[in-house]
């Protein structure tokens, strides 16, 4: 909406509206002339002025007025050999949904230590199977890995969520994330009091993970952040977290384990646990699509210690309005991609003070406008009156302009007018700096 009200006040065709919209969108009480009613001079002055100094204001009011603008995931399994097989099969599940739902492989971040597909032990080679029925291979023909085997380290995940790579990191391994963007971590693997192991050689701590997750907010990484994990002890490596704006939610408490759902016998070991197969079955069967209105509080509710065998957590302390606020927030606004976006204020107050001031800018923008024709008009008229008195010239001359001395009258006149475009821009500035502070 910014750009488009600077493109009313510049009366500028930069933008691709066609003119009935810029005219039903420009208040009447404030229309501007046109191009051909303007000296050209004066018309292609103020723009040049007004547009240097009006842009960086709208670029910093604009994105401040927005929601989230994008979804990522970060998809981490952690352990590696065939008896883990359940591991693979739960981040391969989370996987699927979230493709499902929309988000493209472009922003989701998958991390493999063992391919199940391949091992000489799978008896379905080139396949992955969550349920024992083996009706969907979760690996299939389109799965995107971006960080696998011995890539998979706690170094590798820690700079992946605070962008300290190098240059010659390909796009497709790292986080592009930025302060508009929401992301689901998820992370399954075998864990403890405060810790989770990456393919029994490393561990990474509560701690590791929470300082993680602050370098991301002061870096303006992220806009909110969905964190689940199922381990053994998982709510414990969500206990340190103090970063804002963060939903936390793990499979067990202190001192219980997380336990696999079912095995399937040809395969020879359990294919997926209990925690992600109830979150798999409520989003399958409650979130079909983008439009769902299920929130993360009825994600959260569905859990009971009769399906999970163990005491679910949910952390909610961090986020912005609390329990209440984040349990309002939409299951899709995680899982889902985002479809519609909507870069406007949804504060009445703020947006109709936004308004007031760019209508009160058009107003001065529009007087001096009719200032410099009248300026225009009056030269017009002198020198028709010179040439009526008989003050011709037999042979046209270049007419050279001077400065003139300012007298009292036309000194004030000016200076008036550069104090009430000074005082527009530096209020819209102000107001550009009060809404990013808001917001």
């Amino acid at each position: 909406m910014a750009y488009v009200m600077l493109g009313h006040l510049l009366d500028w065709p930069w933008h691709c509206e066609t003119t009935a919209t810029r005219q039903e969108s420009r208040p009447s009480s404030t229309r501007l002339p046109q191009h051909h009613d303007l000296p050209t001079n004066i018309t292609n002055t103020t723009k040049m002025k007004l547009s240097s100094l009006l842009l960086p204001a709208f670029l910093l009011a604009g994105p401040s007025l927005a929601e989230h603008t994008s979804n990522w995931a970060v998809l981490v399994c952690t352990s590696r050999f065939w008896f883990n097989y359940r591991h693979l099969a739960n981040v391969l599940s989370i996987y699927r949904t979230v493709k499902r739902l929309g988000i493209p492989d472009s922003q989701i971040i998958l991390m493999l230590p063992d391919d199940m597909a391949c091992n000489p032990r799978n008896a379905f080679p080139g396949t992955v199977y969550s349920n024992a029925d083996r009706a969907v291979d979760l690996y299939g023909d389109n799965i995107e890995v971006d960080y696998r085997g011995y890539e998979v380290t706690v170094e590798n995940f820690i700079r992946l969520l605070t962008d300290r790579v190098g240059e010659e990191m390909p796009r497709s391994k790292r986080l592009l994330t930025d302060d508009r963007s929401n992301i689901l971590v998820y992370m399954t693997g075998h864990g403890g009091n405060e810790f989770l192991k990456f393919q029994d050689a490393e561990e990474i701590g509560a701690w590791d993970l929470a300082d993680a997750f602050e370098q991301m907010w002061e870096k303006r990484r992220y806009h909110e952040i969905l964190f689940m994990i199922d381990t053994c002890q998982a709510n414990t490596m969500y206990s340190k977290l103090y970063s804002p704006n963060i939903i936390a939610t793990g499979s067990s408490e202190l001192d219980q384990s997380s336990y696999s759902h079912h095995a399937d016998n040809d395969i020879g070991v359990a294919v997926i646990d209990r925690y992600t197969y109830y979150n798999l079955e409520f989003l399958e069967s409650e979130v079909k699509d983008t439009s769902s209105k299920k929130t993360v509080g009825d994600l959260f509710d569905s859990y009971t210690y009769e399906k999970i065998h163990s005491h679910a957590g949910v952390r909610y302390d961090l986020f912005k309005g609390g329990a209440e606020e984040a349990r309002r927030r939409l299951v899709t606004d995680f899982f889902g991609n985002v479809q519609n976006v909507e870069v406007d204020s949804r504060k009445g107050e703020t947006n109709a003070s936004f308004e007031e001031e760019m209508v009160r800018l058009s107003r001065t923008i529009a007087e001096l406008h009719t200032r410099a024709e009248e300026q225009e008009a009056a030269e017009r008229n002198a020198t028709a009156s010179a040439a009526k008195t008989g003050k011709k010239q037999q042979q046209p001359r270049k007419i050279q302009r001077v400065a003139k001395p300012l007298t009292d009258d036309n000194w004030w006149t000016k200076k008036i007018v550069g104090a009430t475009a000074l005082a527009g821009c530096a209020a819209l500035w102000g107001l550009g700096s009060y809404l990013e502070g808001v917001v």
